[in-house]
């Protein structure tokens, strides 16, 4: 650790400009491979690869075969390297805080969000080796997609961490007004678990054989879309709440930003429903959750304060790297 570290400090310290680059790197790879991973469904690619972690047994990479479809194999091997690429985003969210680390040591705190992201890279692989050994059981697809959700969600802290302070959190509203956002928070993912059992038992499940979830369709979609509808209550309850009481001006940007998202992914939702689950529209509806989480993430971190950001610039009198032991 301490080779690593010695390492570490021979690079430049990040700039302002490469911190936020890095963070938003790791939110758009974290969304971004849950929209990858719908196409793989929609396309009924899920077991083009049919093994894990090669492609198939002896071949890292798609072989003709007669039982599997090249396309549908390149379409489910691209989606596994793309892994990669959030590795890669991860990777560097790492080097940047541990920099920092060097030259402020209290940014611990930054640093254990920057690890989450390669920690949740490995998950997702072990997972993603789960759901193609299982054949794509629907609650080993939902375990997948949750992961991502999280990770997406620390992602947007970690943007945030690396231009806030480590004090503990000040809130910018009332303890009503945190009980609300709280309670906003518990919603979206209520909306996010059911939707998970849409996919499960509508008819995308990524290969023809794949076993459903065994229940009335129908059904799910209207428990989705209430626990959508408690989910805008609740922010227009905040709303209300914030009118009363006041809020910063910032808090009311990303509040309207929570709303045009929420909203447009409901509207989405309706008419994916009504068409009969068009593939397109699967993966814009998955890419709407990703900015639902986004835009709720955002809300929430700018509820509070940390406190001035202590790492924009080296430290007072610190060597420079090249000279560093």
């Amino acid at each position: 650790m301490q080779l690593l570290s010695s390492l570490v400090a021979r690079l430049p310290y990040p700039s302002q400009a490469v911190q936020r680059a890095v963070a938003v790197a790791a939110i758009v790879t974290q969304g971004g491979i849950g929209v990858t991973g719908s196409v793989v469904r929609v396309t009924g690619s899920g077991l083009g690869c049919p093994t894990w972690p090669q492609c198939f047994s002896g071949s890292m990479f798609p072989v003709e075969h007669p039982e599997y479809d090249t396309l549908r194999q390149w379409i489910e091997f691209s989606n596994r390297m793309l892994t990669g690429i959030v590795g890669i985003a991860a990777a560097l969210c790492v080097l940047a805080a541990w920099r920092i680390l060097l030259d402020h040591p209290g940014r611990r705190r930054l640093v254990k969000l920057a690890w989450a992201m390669p920690a949740g890279v490995v998950a997702q692989g072990a997972i993603g080796g789960l759901t193609v050994l299982t054949g794509l059981l629907w609650w080993t697809v939902a375990i997948h997609f949750l992961a991502s959700t999280v990770l997406v969600w620390l992602a947007v802290l970690l943007l945030h961490a690396f231009h806030e302070g480590d004090e503990p959190p000040r809130w910018r509203v009332t303890p009503v007004g945190r009980a609300l956002l709280v309670a906003l928070v518990a919603a979206l993912g209520a909306v996010l678990v059911a939707g998970t059992t849409v996919t499960g038992a509508g008819p995308h499940g990524g290969d023809p054989a794949t076993p459903r979830l065994q229940a009335p369709i129908e059904t799910l979609a209207q428990v989705h879309g209430a626990l959508l509808v408690v989910y805008l209550l609740v922010l227009a309850a905040l709303g209300g709440h914030w009118l009363r009481a006041g809020a910063p001006a910032m808090l009311w940007r990303c509040y309207a930003a929570v709303w045009i998202v929420a909203l447009a992914q409901g509207v989405l939702g309706s008419v994916q429903y009504a068409l009969g689950v068009p593939e397109a529209l699967v993966s814009f509806h998955v890419l709407g959750a990703a900015l639902l989480i986004v835009a709720t993430a955002t809300l929430w971190c700018a509820a509070r304060d940390r406190g001035p950001v202590t790492s924009s610039t080296p430290a007072a009198g610190a060597p420079e790297p090249a000279l560093r032991e």
